[in-house]
């Protein structure tokens, strides 16, 4: 069923993580849940939080977010939370099973990718992801170079005739 253009609407970024997908090929995303506290989730109402060097880890068939920056809430009081606790994330049990043989197996790593509000909940949005050499990295961004100077080209070839 194709999600309708009002539930796209709803998705408000909080945090995203463009350093990761320099750094890594990313093979394959998973959407999920985070198990929040309520000063986390006024924290994040007002836009404020670091995904940039966390990092996802399965223990005991769960999946953990570590790292991950929520600062404490302004107005909170003496049960304000920890700003970089470990956080559960809430995923299928079979989902984060076969993440698990991956990353063990084949040596991947689970990066985050995005941090937002669905409509009132809070989701991140996973990333299976293999790490790149630095020759890797600099051969896409020559890809890319060369890519925007053809679009370039194209463009005034067509504004010329």
């Amino acid at each position: 069923m194709a999600k309708d253009p009002t539930e796209r609407e709803r998705r408000r970024l909080i945090a995203e993580n463009r350093r990761a997908r320099h750094d890594y090929e990313i093979l394959d995303t998973l959407e999920c849940g985070i198990a929040l506290r309520g000063t986390e989730v006024k924290s994040l109402r007002q836009g404020k939080a670091s995904i940039v060097e966390s990092f996802a880890l399965l223990r005991r068939g769960e999946l953990w977010w570590i790292n991950g920056h929520i600062p404490e809430y302004s107005h909170g009081n003496l049960h304000n939370h920890v700003p970089t606790r470990d956080r559960k994330l809430l995923v299928h049990r079979r989902e984060s099973a076969a993440w698990e043989s991956q990353v063990r197996q084949q040596g991947m790593t689970i990066v985050p990718l995005e941090l937002y509000f669905q409509g009132a909940l809070v989701k991140l949005t996973l990333g299976l992801a293999k790490g790149r050499k630095q020759y890797d990295k600099r051969e896409r961004e020559r890809e890319r170079t060369d890519q925007r100077a053809i679009d370039r080209a194209m463009s005034r070839r067509r504004s010329e005739a």
